[in-house]
């Protein structure tokens, strides 16, 4: 790590109030960037900001709201005068609930702040960047979801799919502007996003078991996350646009029916049980 290598640079983070949009902003903000830290949660914004070495903002806005994410940009320019790096972080969940009881304004609202917000970002920063006459680098915080699928958190895995078009699509515009489109994505992060879910399977509360099947056997970290970041907003990936590096412990590369990847150490029974209920037969039900 460099002190000097984003000196007088500024970088916007949203969501950046916890979790891994918090250990991006440290990242940065330890290579020499200027901060602006945006979070829905205006205390969570101000504690990180003032936490940060060097220079920090702190801006509260919902990155679904188009007039709010416009005004942490222009709080951003009035702050520093410019803006060089977005990282565009923040999200929701959802709930755990099953496809035939996902309530629809739930997957609208995961849709909105996952999506819609992801693209109000990329269209303010690529409007940003058009003003100052240049070009800049901005990450999308995808997921593990991004890339593989599982049978819960249906609007959650659509909306992070959706995130790799929306970066891809940017990295085409931006590539002749000079503008440089990446993409993050986590695996299991143990981090307040999923505190709500802390009693829930596939929650909080077995991450780390979970995680420890990966082959790193651990869970990742904040600081795990933003040293990827920051490679991806620097000058050292300067050949690189449109592309979504894995942070997840090797968790999308595993084989699953290999015995190395664990085939056969689940009990896919009480899986099924638990997902359909315990008088669910699937091999009836096709007969």
């Amino acid at each position: 790590m460099s002190a000097n290598r984003f000196a007088g640079r500024v970088a916007v983070v949203t969501g950046a109030g916890n979790g891994i949009g918090r250990g991006s902003a440290e990242r940065l903000a330890a290579e020499g960037a200027s901060l602006v830290v945006v979070d829905i949660d205006a205390e969570a914004a101000k504690r990180v900001a003032a936490a940060l070495p060097g220079k920090a903002v702190a801006v509260a806005a919902d990155v679904c709201d188009e007039d709010q994410v416009d005004a942490y940009l222009a709080a951003a320019v009035d702050a520093f005068g410019r803006v060089d790096f977005h990282h565009l972080n923040a999200g929701i969940f959802g709930s755990f609930a099953k496809l035939p009881d996902l309530p629809v304004d739930e997957f609208d609202r995961v849709m909105a702040v996952n999506v819609r917000g992801q693209f109000l970002g990329l269209r303010a920063a690529f409007r940003q960047y058009r003003s100052q006459g240049g070009g800049g680098a901005i990450v999308i915080t995808a997921s593990i979801a991004s890339l593989t699928g599982s049978a819960d958190l249906l609007a959650y895995q659509t909306s992070k799919h959706a995130c790799l078009g929306l970066m891809r699509g940017a990295a085409m515009y931006g590539g002749p502007l000079g503008i440089r489109v990446n993409a993050v994505a986590p695996g299991i992060v143990p981090t307040d996003l999923f505190a709500a879910a802390a009693t829930t399977a596939g929650g909080k509360n077995d991450m780390e078991r979970r995680a420890s099947t990966t082959p790193l056997r651990r869970a990742g970290t904040p600081a795990d996350v933003g040293t990827v970041v920051a490679f991806l907003l620097s000058e050292d990936s300067a050949y690189m646009t449109g592309q979504a590096l894995s942070v997840d412990g090797g968790a999308t590369f595993v084989n699953t029916v290999r015995p190395s990847g664990g085939a056969g150490a689940w009990d896919t029974a009480a899986i099924d049980a638990a997902m359909y209920g315990e008088s669910w037969n699937g091999a009836a039900s096709n007969e």
